[in-house]
């Protein structure tokens, strides 16, 4: 068997922790990132920086959409499928075409690429926004589809690809839906990020919304752990929930980044107006990941935060985010 293994958005904020984790486990991977401006390249780069110091990995820097794929996957043994445009409040209106190159057209693309090849896995990166804004919780697998934002439709039809091209052309496809992802190399854009970001810089932190919205968060070392096994599972399913495991209320979280940061200095919260296709409640019903694929989160949200802080209070001042 090959130990080349494929990773698309290697080096966005999972991408280059399962780069990592890969290398660790003798895997030669390669890498492909657009490096598109969505966020600052630099941090982007410094993310995958410990990654391609070594010597079983190869960056590629494309578009999947205008990317060599017969060269790039030739001898893989697996693909782990992360690249995507990422955000639900920037999915609308004029940039609502990039959603579209970035997780419908190069989703096909890579899928059309991986028929017939002898692959073990192709694993995909879905997201909890497919189940859209539901008082029904918690979300399991068998539960309607309805997403919220225009995000959320194009990760559902993404999913919906790879669920054709398995039953079609035997793609042995995974797709794991990603709760609320956080933890060291978070996007800038995302809540946590932002949260710490804006108290280091003795702002308040703005909250969109009034605070009783919950959340099932997940620390990244428990989402590239689903990923592991996911690559390793041969049962039937193909859909499964990757969550941390709890459902909390955002001013809980609040609580905890301010009892965290209040000893770097004064913290403050400002509730601005909510914000379309956010959701009120995610919550994910782990129960088919567990039996399955044996996944059970090991990271809580204090500990999570804590190094989080760490991570964000680290950046060089130059990235812009502290």
């Amino acid at each position: 068997m090959s130990d080349k293994v494929v990773v698309t958005g290697a080096a966005g904020f999972i991408g280059s922790h399962l780069c990592e984790s890969l290398l660790g486990m003798d895997f030669h991977v390669v890498g492909i990132d657009s490096f598109n401006a969505n966020y600052d390249v630099r941090i982007k780069k410094q993310n995958i920086a410990a990654a391609a110091r070594s010597s079983r990995f190869e960056l590629v820097e494309a578009s999947i959409n205008e990317l060599d794929l017969d060269r790039v996957l030739s001898g893989a043994a697996y693909v782990f499928h992360l690249a995507a445009q990422a955000g639900v409040r920037d999915s609308w209106a004029k940039r609502f075409d990039e959603y579209i190159d970035s997780n419908i057209r190069a989703t096909q693309r890579l899928c059309e690429a991986c028929r017939g090849r002898a692959l073990e896995k192709f694993v995909y990166a879905s997201s909890s926004s497919v189940y859209g804004d539901t008082t029904q919780l918690p979300m399991s697998e068998r539960h309607p589809t309805q997403p919220f934002s225009p995000y959320g439709v194009t990760k559902l039809s993404g999913e919906a690809l790879c669920l054709l091209y398995k039953r079609n052309f035997g793609l042995p496809v995974v797709a794991l839906r990603f709760f609320t992802v956080y933890g060291p190399r978070q996007r800038p854009d995302m809540a946590f990020h932002k949260f710490i970001a804006e108290a280091l810089k003795g702002k308040a932190m703005e909250v969109y919304g009034d605070g009783t919205q919950t959340r099932d968060f997940t620390y990244v070392s428990d989402i590239v752990d689903a990923n592991l096994r996911a690559m390793r599972y041969r049962g039937s399913e193909s859909i499964f929930n990757i969550g941390g495991g709890s459902r909390v209320e955002l001013s809980r979280v609040l609580e905890l980044l301010s009892a965290e940061l209040s000893r770097r200095g004064p913290v403050q919260v400002v509730f601005k107006e909510h914000v379309k296709g956010d959701v009120m409640h995610t919550y994910a019903d782990i129960g088919l990941a567990a039996r399955e694929l044996g996944y059970s989160p090991k990271v809580g949200l204090e500990e999570g935060i804590a190094r989080e802080i760490e991570w964000v209070a680290s950046l060089p001042r130059t990235l812009g985010s502290v």
